[in-house]
């Protein structure tokens, strides 16, 4: 396939710039993939469109400050983005906006952070002069790492809206935004309607979120995302198979989990945790092994994020669904409304 296919046509007026007044109150479109049918409901009201005995799974990952303005010794000003955490590596990458060589010397707020190695295309290694840990500084003083299709500086009300209300493991630098506007009180009903819930942490990376730059998608490599999924989740997602209940990704980030472990779910012994690095590219033709359902928002084009909710809905009824949703007035990417897919 090729990425030009999943080129649309987003108006900016349809990107949401802030996110909405009061969490939850976004609006859902519902497709049903066997149909192609489309209802038009609230993101509150998302407990009715399921079953009890279904199950739905979030991602708790929390995101870090991870946006941060370092000065060179010469005076030069450098922006740096933390990048995700993974599994066994100190969280110790950026990427860096400016002129950098190892050696260089950054001040931050009085203290120092070295340039220890530049692995190149604006990636480098930074550590403490001090020897403290390099996220402490940018959770000390770092901004909310909001995406740069806003067009703005991050505001105090990001430093709340940009994150969950759940989470919980810090190592993301950017967010799970479907659950965005998952609130406690809808947590609350899906449970009392018989709706299991469960939590997973992916870290989410900045890759998630940028467009296909070559046209062939075989020669796309994927980048990779820490996840761990504890053995609570696993058992859930056991017996839900056994009682054929429905897995519900909230998020395309839960999604990449969950595919990404499917032979795993399957063979890990009773009470161990189930973890890795995903690196799996979902498109249009792959075979969906875990999830029957997903609630996404509305992806940029080319991205793939896209791609894979494509492939989970089939991409003419994605089309047509986000064609209805522009023309209604519904509002894009990750401060916008939602879409339940079943």
């Amino acid at each position: 396939m090729k990425a030009s296919e999943f080129d649309y046509v987003l108006p900016e007026t349809a990107i949401a710039l802030y996110p909405p007044r009061t969490r939850g109150t976004t609006r859902l479109e519902v497709l049903y993939r066997a149909t192609g049918a489309i209802r038009h409901s609230r993101y509150a009201d998302l407990a009715t469109f399921l079953e009890p005995g279904d199950l739905l799974l979030l991602n708790n990952s929390r995101v870090l400050q991870a946006r941060l303005f370092a000065r060179k010794t010469t005076g030069a000003n450098i922006e740096l983005v933390l990048l995700e955490k993974h599994r066994g590596e100190s969280q110790d990458r950026v990427m860096y906006r400016g002129r950098l060589k190892e050696g260089d010397v950054l001040v931050v707020h009085g203290r120092e952070l070295v340039v220890e190695v530049v692995e190149g295309d604006g990636i480098a290694r930074i550590a403490c002069g001090d020897g403290g840990e390099l996220v402490d500084v940018f959770s000390e003083h770092g901004h909310v790492p909001i995406p740069p299709y806003l067009r703005r500086d991050a505001e105090e009300v990001d430093r709340e809206r940009y994150q969950t209300v759940f989470a919980e493991t810090p190592g993301s630098v950017a967010a799970p935004t479907a659950s965005l506007n998952m609130t406690d009180e809808l947590i609350g009903t899906l449970r009392a309607r018989g709706v299991e819930v469960g939590f997973l942490t992916l870290h989410v990376g900045l890759g998630t979120f940028m467009p296909v730059r070559g046209e062939d998608l075989d020669d796309h490599v994927m980048h990779r995302e820490y996840y761990r999924i504890p053995a609570e989740t696993v058992e859930k997602i056991r017996r839900g198979r056994e009682s054929r209940g429905r897995v519900v990704a909230v998020g395309t980030t839960v999604t990449r989990a969950l595919e990404h472990a499917s032979a795993m779910l399957e063979n890990a012994p009773p009470g161990e945790d189930v973890e890795g690095e995903a690196d799996i590219f979902i498109y249009p033709g792959y075979r969906f092994r875990v999830i029957d359902g997903l609630v996404t928002n509305y992806h940029a084009p080319r991205s793939t994020v896209l791609m894979l909710t494509a492939a989970f809905a089939g991409w003419a009824n994605l089309k047509k669904a986000y064609g209805e949703a522009l023309e209604k007035g519904c509002r894009f990417l990750s401060y916008g409304d939602s879409m339940l897919i079943l």
